[in-house]
């Protein structure tokens, strides 16, 4: 499979609870929203459709211009589970695989999507790649083969997806990224100090 053909499920529903009044999808990095960054990231490995608030909302904004999928998702307040099921049964049939990203995670390059992409194999008998940290921590983002997409399609609630993954086990292919950037995400105004503080 070409890295230009596998779609990317951007997830950008969620309601930033934590950022007390911020929305964190909309913080400046690089001179621009997160969210656009990473929706440009995404970009660079296949179509992608971003997962959203019902409009209007703050977000659509930030991802003007850009030839991305605006996925409204009404029951957000649900989960991430509501994200995902929208987003997969949104993709075209012939899909063989998908990668979902996380919209918050800061420090994910080109490179880290690019890597994780090259390491898919659909003729093997593994069903999901998953990047992690380079000491091996699980993380974002994760590409789903087709075989499991009936399943991403019935999620209910807050699970993400992990219920999926964690029934793959023994057919998930880990993909370990540069430090901690696979797990690294920004939830609280206290974090995306610190953060910042570190980037000086």
């Amino acid at each position: 499979m070409t890295i230009a053909s596998l779609p990317v499920i951007l997830l950008a529903a969620g309601a930033s609870t934590r950022m007390r009044g911020r929305d964190k999808l909309m913080e400046d990095v690089q001179g621009q929203p997160l969210l656009r960054r990473q929706a440009r990231l995404a970009q660079s490995i296949g179509p992608v459709t971003v997962a959203l608030p019902p409009a209007p909302h703050p977000r659509y904004t930030a991802l003007s211009g850009l030839d991305v999928t605006a996925l409204p998702v009404p029951d957000a307040a649900e989960g991430m589970g509501a994200s995902l099921r929208r987003a997969f049964a949104a993709l075209p049939a012939d899909t063989g695989a998908a990668m979902v990203m996380l919209a918050d995670m800061p420090e994910l390059e080109i490179g880290d999507l690019a890597q994780l992409a090259a390491s898919v194999d659909l003729e093997s008998d593994t069903l999901i790649w998953r990047a992690t940290t380079e000491d091996g921590r699980p993380g974002h983002p994760i590409i789903f083969a087709a075989a499991l997409f009936d399943q991403l399609k019935h999620l209910r609630g807050d699970d993400g997806g992990r219920a999926v993954v964690r029934d793959a086990a023994g057919r998930v292919q880990l993909v370990p990224l540069p430090g901690q950037r696979a797990r690294l995400d920004l939830d609280t105004p206290e974090d995306w100090a610190a953060w910042r503080d570190r980037q000086q």
